[in-house]
């Protein structure tokens, strides 16, 4: 299915992006806590709105 060379890249291109992403957040923790500072609490609004759509549905089919 995958050659061999293929499985190398993939394998490599994956440990190089996750150092990167991760170095990058490092880098930038102070600025987004700075920045997105109450974000947690939209997006726990906006789960509970999912929800809350979701059981409307299901108790107005039954």
């Amino acid at each position: 299915m995958f050659s061999t060379g293929q499985i190398i890249f993939a394998t490599l291109f994956f440990i190089v992006f996750v150092v990167i992403i991760s170095f990058s957040y490092r880098k930038d923790k102070k600025l987004h806590k700075k920045n997105y500072k109450g974000v947690i609490w939209i997006l726990v609004s906006f789960i509970t709105f999912i929800v809350i759509l979701f059981l409307i549905k299901h108790f107005l089919k039954n």
